[in-house]
């Protein structure tokens, strides 16, 4: 008699997750980074030494956190933060920067927030793997796109298990039904010319409400989101393609390529030539 191990994957929620940058260091006495603001979610993880980070809070306010070794902070996109390694046992620490459509809803279920962005572990030994999955990629810098994503997505589930603060998942809710819908809607349609009240005239929502909730679900506005996946889909294309700046372009919605340089620039700090000269995968 046949025996069937059989599951249904909840695939709703791994939604496209992206890779910035990342690396490693051992920070001279006193090393200071900021004041300044990032684009997208950036994490570092101490592995010994010990210092200071000073970030702005949800009200404005700058909050001074001790950071030592075996814990890690979450910057948070546009968050105006300074950290500094201590003058006598500096940091040495790892980084990644990523973003993606469910991250900022995924580092709440570890406790990460603005107001909180000091990790913690509870469980030593699932910090070790997540330690180990952040030095794989910064020590695998030429493998595949792919294989380099599976190994965030085993950062992440790290950083969740191994969480001083992990909570609970809640169900589905309406507003949930909303967020996959519009999420549906750009991924196929971002090539397109659409509008924000395009989106939430799909998902049958008035266009003030559909913001509110798609901020307070994603951390970012529908039209910042959208931006965001554009131009992540176009620097797929810069990297793995020979296709002309104004096609990729023109793929993600920007039939304008001026338009279409700038928006690339402010998301990733250089102009599309620039980025591929740097970034491109040698096309077979």
């Amino acid at each position: 008699m046949s025996e069937v191990i059989f599951s249904v994957f909840p695939s709703e929620n791994f939604i496209d997750m992206g890779l910035y940058q990342f690396g490693w260091e051992q920070c001279d006495p006193s090393h200071s980074f900021g004041p300044a603001a990032r684009n997208h979610f950036l994490f570092h993880y101490v592995i010994s030494g010990t210092g200071l980070l000073i970030a702005m809070n949800s009200n404005g306010e700058s909050v001074q956190y001790s950071i030592k070794s075996g814990q890690g902070f979450m910057l948070f996109p546009q968050q105006i933060c300074t950290y500094i390694a201590d003058s006598k046992i500096p940091w040495e620490y790892a980084w990644l920067e990523f973003d993606g459509l469910r991250v900022k809803q995924t580092l709440e279920m570890a406790g990460l927030n603005i107001n909180n962005p000091v990790y913690k572990a509870r469980y030593k030994d699932i910090a070790q793997t997540m330690k180990d999955e952040m030095l794989y990629i910064v020590n695998h810098k030429d493998a595949s796109p792919f294989h380099l994503i599976g190994h965030l997505y085993l950062f992440i589930d790290a950083l969740l298990r191994s969480s001083n603060s992990t909570q609970i998942t809640k169900g589905n809710t309406l507003r949930d039904f909303y967020i996959k819908e519009a999420i549906s809607y750009i991924e196929q349609n971002f090539q397109n010319e659409i509008t924000i009240e395009n989106i939430a005239e799909f998902c049958g929502l008035n266009r003030s409400y559909f913001g509110k909730i798609f901020h307070e679900n994603i951390g970012k506005t529908p039209q910042e989101f959208l931006i965001s996946y554009r131009m992540t889909k176009a620097a797929e294309l810069l990297k793995l393609t020979d296709l002309p700046i104004a096609d990729i372009g023109n793929a993600v919605g920007y039939p304008n390529q001026l338009h279409f340089s700038r928006a690339f620039k402010n998301v990733y700090e250089k102009p599309p030539r620039q980025w591929r000269y740097e970034n491109a995968v040698p096309v077979k």
